[in-house]
């Protein structure tokens, strides 16, 4: 029988609706039967495409025994991380404090009063490695509720107030100088792996942010070593089983320093922000690779994570039937010699294996092996290539899929927005400007309600229960403002300008503070706050950004000042933990070059107005923004009192709105943007 799950938005709920757990969402109802019956809350986190969630809940959840402790002595409380990233960071942030580590499935033990007493992450169902068994877990929990109340509550009240301690007040240090970013670069070359490309040892996640602050410090001041590290690290990735050779799109990470075995789910963000880098590595070295990357790349969340009403899925999983009713990580994706031969016949076959890297023995798990371009593959014969990847794409795509979670994640759309409006406008593909404004349409249509506050998540057309939070709202006015500047359509910037207006009034504490949380959002044991690029650009440097980009566009000065406070944070952090502030350094980058405002006024269907605008989207200016459209034109800010030269498509290159002569010649233009 199905528990109260089984009316969910979210799919990773959903999964969890036929358990025999008695599982409740995150809602006052469950701390209030907590209260009545006297017993603890077990909180368990974690997310739809999460292998070891998928283990944890076939383990134990699964479990007819296990389950009757849980309903016996607690209240079962599910929250899927992605819905709702404020709960997720508050109690992770409190695993980590306790225990060193953190990691999903999140399992936390609360008081009716939601505050945490004993943590843990994933639980085997036998003692293993050290870790006790989870049934052992629930019951040393339970006996410290009912024979030594005081002493969990003031654990508990401890941890609360250690947390309550830990607000940050890194807003309005002033801005990041050449000093800070310099330094920056510096730690960065430190922790450089030159032969692998890419920060740090295994597991080694894509550093799209970093790249993205790389590039731009190059385009900036022509440092050929930041340059050559993006560029490095773009084709290993590219190069490696990170990168899914026959489909396109990345991985989450890598499990080995080398970018060879990836932890196979695919998220919706990586493939957004690599799909940029890749677009902008374009534009500063015209790389074949790039392009390619970048075009593949779009194209893979276009075919495989676009939902029916035109947003953007969030996820595929990393596990998949492997063919025998069994689920395997990676089965979808791997291959054998005897699978290639199968396919293609021995005599392709052969020259398959040499040209991706399969060997007898395999890379991967079970002597199979991961795709990859190894780098003494030699010259191929690239029609013979093309055809062996249609083929092969063609033998996977009857092999079982891998799951997709559907729900639509409005921050994760609006880096898809920003990925395929660039991409499209860059390397023109018109389709992929087309796919980057059905997404917007829906987050419009969707997500914003009429006094413009954004809903997290939807799924199949319908708006999920949960308020958006601050990345919600950097992330989608960050894509509306590319959208901008890609298609000429100002209503992309007056969107933006609401969003961001709700960012001021409703996340931005004094001296220039963020918070992820709105002021009037549920009260959680502590609010969360965390100025940190991870896995996606913080809320906070995303604000910062989105904040600068409009204030560049309008000359709007509160905005500025918002940005400019915020990225106190990044003067302080830049220098310290490059790797994890890589966002802040980019918008910083974008802060020290202007950022530069683009205005091209010509009629849309006049060739040397389109040429102009080419050039300016092909500009590296780091942050620069663009509006394009008819002279004195009513669209944008920046193009009014910017007539036409003799009757000529004129661009207009301005600082502060202060600008230099207008170019009438795409040459002089390229030359002043550099």
């Amino acid at each position: 029988m199905p528990n109260r799950l089984a009316d969910a938005t979210s799919p990773y709920l959903l999964q969890h609706a036929d358990n025999p757990v008695d599982w409740w969402a995150w809602e006052p109802a469950a701390f209030e039967e907590a209260r009545r019956r006297d017993v603890p809350v077990l909180l368990s986190v974690g997310y739809s495409s999460c292998h070891w969630c998928h283990v944890m809940a076939h383990e134990s959840f699964e479990d007819e025994t296990t389950a009757a402790l849980i309903n016996e002595r607690f209240v079962a409380v599910k929250v899927d991380r992605e819905e709702r990233p404020d709960v997720d960071a508050v109690y992770m942030e409190a695993v980590q404090a306790a225990t060193g580590q953190g990691g999903w499935p999140m399992t936390v033990f609360l008081t009716p009063d939601a505050e945490p007493f004993y943590f843990g992450t994933y639980f085997p169902p036998e003692p293993r490695h050290g870790m006790p068994s989870f049934s052992d877990v629930l019951e040393g929990v339970s006996h410290a509720w009912t024979e030594r109340r005081d002493e969990v509550g003031e654990v508990a009240g401890k941890i609360v107030k250690d947390l309550g301690a830990r607000s940050l007040a890194f807003g309005g240090e002033g801005v990041p100088d050449d000093s800070e970013l310099s330094q920056a670069l510096l730690g960065l070359t430190r922790e450089y792996d030159a032969k692998h490309g890419g920060f740090g040892g295994a597991p080694k996640f894509p550093p799209s942010m970093a790249l993205e602050f790389l590039l731009r410090h190059h385009a900036r001041t022509g440092a050929e070593g930041a340059l050559q590290m993006a560029a490095d690290t773009c084709e290993a990735m590219a190069r490696g089983g990170i990168y899914d050779q026959l489909g396109g799109g990345f991985a989450r990470y890598a499990v080995d320093r080398a970018w060879v075995v990836p932890h196979f789910e695919k998220m919706l963000y990586d493939n957004a922000l690599l799909c940029r880098v890749y677009a902008h590595l374009w534009r500063a070295t015209g790389s074949d690779l790039a392009r390619r990357v970048a075009l593949e790349t779009a194209d893979f969340m276009v075919r495989e994570l676009r939902t029916a009403e035109g947003g953007f899925a969030s996820a595929l999983d990393a596990d998949s039937d492997d063919g025998s009713g069994k689920h395997v990580e990676g089965a979808y994706y791997v291959w054998t010699p005897a699978q290639l031969t199968a396919v293609l016949g021995a005599d392709d076959a052969a020259y398959a294996a040499r040209y991706f890297g399969v060997t007898e023995e395999g890379t991967f798990e079970h002597g199979s092996s991961v795709l990859q371009l190894p780098q003494d593959a030699g010259l191929a014969d690239a029609e013979r290539i093309a055809s062996i990847r249609r083929r092969l794409l063609a033998a996977r795509e009857e092999r079982p899929r891998p799951g997709r979670d559907d729900k639509i994640v409005a921050a994760w759309n609006g880096l898809a927005v920003a990925a395929l409006a660039e991409t499209g406008a860059l390397l023109d593909r018109p389709d992929l400007v087309d796919r980057a404004t059905e997404a917007a349409d829906l987050l419009v249509r969707l997500h914003l309600d009429d006094g413009a506050r954004l809903t997290r998540t939807s799924k199949d057309g319908h708006p999920g229960g949960n308020a958006g939070v601050l990345e919600d709202y950097a992330d989608v006015a960050e894509g509306f403002l590319a959208l901008a500047g890609a298609t000429g359509e100002g209503v992309w910037l007056e969107f933006a300008g609401f969003l961001l207006d709700i960012v001021l009034d409703q996340f931005t504490a004094e001296g220039g503070v963020l918070y992820d949380t709105a002021h009037d959002a549920e009260r959680l044991i502590r609010r969360p706050q965390d100025p940190t690029d991870n896995a996606t650009p913080s809320g906070w440097t995303a604000a910062a950004g989105a904040l600068l980009s409009y204030a560049a566009h309008t000359g709007s000065e509160p905005h500025r000042a918002a940005a400019e406070a915020a990225l106190g944070v990044v003067k302080a952090l830049g220098p310290r933990a490059p790797r994890f502030i890589g966002w802040g350094l980019a918008v910083a980058e974008a802060l020290r070059d202007g950022p530069k405002e683009i205005a091209v006024v010509g009629a849309p269907d006049d060739e040397a107005f389109r040429a102009l605008w080419r050039t300016a989207l092909r500009s590296g200016a780091p942050g620069a923004v663009l509006a394009a459209g008819l002279p004195d034109g009513e669209e944008f800010p920046l193009l009014r009192d910017r007539p036409l030269v003799d009757g000529r498509a004129a661009a207009y290159v301005c600082r502060h709105f202060v600008c230099d002569a207008p170019a009438t010649d795409p040459e002089l233009l390229a030359l002043r943007l550099r």
